[in-house]
């Protein structure tokens, strides 16, 4: 699965939390090249890395052992955690992101990135819900990896959650659209951070639970809809299954 050893990276410590992870944190690079990305990455005064890096190619590179804490979350939160570095695996997808011309995640990366969560997910037992984007801990700084990644292509595969709401879910969806409240409520049950403001943190959502509301990186999607509610509905049933399953 990985390349040779050719890069490793300095910049990690110990996990606060104890050296299994329990959660994985997918990112793009945001830079022009894969050259630039694991060159900075490897860079010890650059202060940032990660434990994987995927490129186009599907070529893996693993930069950080998995006990070790890298430092590729910043300020971050997730249901109630603020150390998501602590907590997380970081995979780093080459793409050059919104500053330098956001694109499709190849076939093969994608492929890659499936092939190694569910090693990480079989190793550290890493229940679903708690495999994310950097923009879902990160709301107001991050949106990578954005719109384009192909969340529910992984989900098929058992690598995260995508939600398929029922009957039910869009039923009630009615009422709680009007309910801006309840919905944010619902957003951080689910594992959101309470902070951001309403519009910023429905952005977020949207970005991995509902990329069709996005025709460019930047668009800001900030008003839910019924679908927006059903989803979110079927969201937390799913995380409820998993954690009474633990």
């Amino acid at each position: 699965m990985f390349s040779k050893p050719k890069y490793k990276s300095p910049n990690f410590n110990d996990r606060a939390c104890g050296p299994i992870p329990s959660m994985i944190i997918l990112h793009y690079t945001g830079m022009k090249t894969a050259k630039d990305a694991l060159a900075q990455l490897c860079d010890d005064e650059s202060g940032v890395s990660a434990h994987y890096v995927i490129e186009e190619n599907g070529k893996t590179h693993k930069l950080v052992d998995d006990d070790k804490r890298a430092w590729h979350a910043g300020v971050s939160f997730w249901n109630g955690e603020a150390d998501i570095n602590s907590t997380s695996v970081g995979i780093e997808i080459v793409n050059p992101g919104h500053e330098f011309g956001y694109q499709e995640f190849t076939k093969k990366q994608t492929e890659a990135v499936i092939d190694l969560c569910k090693s990480l997910i079989f190793k550290y037992e890493i229940p679903a819900h708690r495999i994310l984007g950097h923009s879902d801990v990160a709301i107001t700084r991050k949106v990578d990896p954005g719109h384009l990644f192909p969340w529910a292509d992984l989900a098929a595969h058992d690598v995260g959650l995508w939600p398929v709401p029922t009957e039910m879910d869009y039923q009630a969806a009615e009422d709680m659209v009007v309910n801006h409240a309840a919905f944010h409520e619902l957003l951080c049950a689910y594992g959101y951070n309470y902070e951001p403001d309403f519009e910023e943190t429905v952005v977020a959502y949207h970005r991995h639970f509902y990329p069709e509301k996005f025709s460019k990186w930047d668009d800001k999607p900030d008003e839910p809809d019924v679908l927006s509610c059903a989803r979110l509905l079927a969201l937390i049933r799913q995380k409820h299954e998993f954690e009474n399953a633990a």
